[in-house]
């Protein structure tokens, strides 16, 4: 083993693939259940006109993990732990309870999904919850970080399913030119999903798991290059899986529906719906397997990532043992704190069937924890680097006004839209 970490160290290229993977691990965990609900409403209800929005929010995406990626290369401090020390307690559990809120939101999202790809084969989910939340649990419990880290990337793959259903519309090219000419910016329904799109974008977990991992992962400043491209190569590709859903689905359901996407599709509430829809364009029993795996491996990647980020969030802001180099006799808050989190949210999906109503609307609380998530994110970083690591002036300047930007769009489309659905 020492051999091998030698060998590493002397070639720069192995070096920079063994850095590789926090990046990556979180933005496939962010094309999770609940966004690729919130994308295939989308394009059902809408077309191609939020197509532009996922482009356009590439690059605060990256910037925002990448300042994850410096605060915990430089400091080798966790999120939480950085506002405790920068702010004091009471910001640390102001957004640990943020935190908190997303990844129950989260949580059950992603259980609802392994339990409607269940019962579409015929499973009933008495036995797929169970035997989701086991395995979320053994694959934490049984690893070191590396291995975790391994493990969940592969499952993550499952993802590129989704490519293959996109591939195989063949959009026109003419109709999407049309679509994004015309946005109906004053329509309620049309505002709510562009605030539902950014905050499943923005999931604060996504904050809180990069910085811890990078820094349990015992990165330094050498690799600081290599994990920046890690992270680029991440937000290019999840907002990518994105596109592939929303590109399917006004492909199909908005051409099927008659409204060529103007908002007069139904609601898809639930992974089933989606699913029967997208499956017939790779045949109906393959392209089922096929999308099913997509939407299984997106929504356990997912449960994985934001279940350790809210233990590494809690143990940050209390101080006790958080680290997957730790057995779990030596840390047993934090694995505590992360088994408690899948198993239950598995029992509350398990328990309440209704719960598909929370797949776009815990986007939408994302999205209003925007200000919270992403202020207190650029504050640390004006605070907490050190001057080697600091962002120059024009740099925080194009940040700020960015994160600005969306944050007001998150809150205006959310509150439009509950206001418009009221009357």
């Amino acid at each position: 083993m020492n051999q091998i970490r030698s060998t590493v160290r002397r070639l720069p290229l192995l070096r920079s693939i063994a850095v590789w993977g926090p990046g990556l691990l979180v933005m496939l965990a962010d094309t999770d259940a609940g966004n690729v609900v919130t994308a295939a409403q989308a394009g059902a209800q809408w077309g191609y006109r939020l197509l532009p929005l996922l482009v356009l929010l590439i690059p605060l995406l990256y910037m925002a993990q990448e300042l994850t990626v410096r605060l915990g290369i430089y400091t080798g401090r966790g999120h939480g732990e950085l506002i405790r020390e920068h702010f004091g307690p009471v910001w640390s559990w102001v957004s640990v309870a943020g935190l908190g809120v997303a990844t129950v939101g989260s949580l059950v999202t992603e259980f609802t999904a392994v339990a409607g790809i269940g019962e579409l084969f015929g499973v009933s989910r008495s036995l797929t919850l169970p035997a989701a939340a086991l395995g979320l649990v053994a694959i934490v419990a049984t690893g070191s970080y590396r291995r975790i880290e391994r493990m969940a990337l592969l499952i993550g793959l499952l993802e590129l399913a989704f490519f293959a259903v996109a591939w195989s519309t063949h959009p026109d090219w003419r109709v999407v030119a049309a679509d994004v000419a015309d946005l109906p910016l004053g329509n309620h329904e049309f505002l709510y999903l562009v605030a539902a799109l950014i905050g499943a974008v923005f999931n604060p977990w996504m904050v809180f798991y990069q910085q811890a991992a990078v820094a349990d992962k015992g990165l330094t400043p050498a690799d600081c290059q290599a994990e920046r491209w890690d992270t680029a190569v991440g937000a290019v590709l999840t907002q990518a899986l994105t596109a592939a859903v929303l590109v399917a689905a006004a492909a199909t359901l908005g051409a099927s529906s008659g409204s060529g996407g103007s908002g007069a599709h139904g609601s898809l509430d639930s992974v089933g719906e989606i699913s029967s829809a997208l499956a017939p364009l790779l045949g109906a029993q393959w392209g089922r397997v096929v999308f099913s795996a997509g939407v299984l491996g997106a929504a356990l990647v997912a449960a994985i990532v934001a279940s350790l980020a809210l233990a590494w969030g809690v143990g940050e802001v209390t101080g006790v043992r958080r680290s997957l180099e730790y057995r779990p006799q030596q840390a047993p808050w934090f694995y505590g704190v992360y088994v408690a989190a899948v198993a239950g949210s598995a029992a509350l999906v398990w328990a309440s069937r209704d719960l598909v109503w929370l797949n776009i609307g815990a986007q939408v609380v994302n999205a209003f924890l925007l200000p919270l998530v992403l202020g207190l994110l650029v504050a640390l970083a004006a605070r907490a680097l050190p001057d080697a690591a600091k962002l120059s002036r024009p740099y925080t300047w194009i940040l700020a006004g960015a994160t600005f930007a969306v944050c007001v769009l998150g809150w205006f489309g959310a509150l439009w839209g509950w206001i418009g659905s009221v009357k």
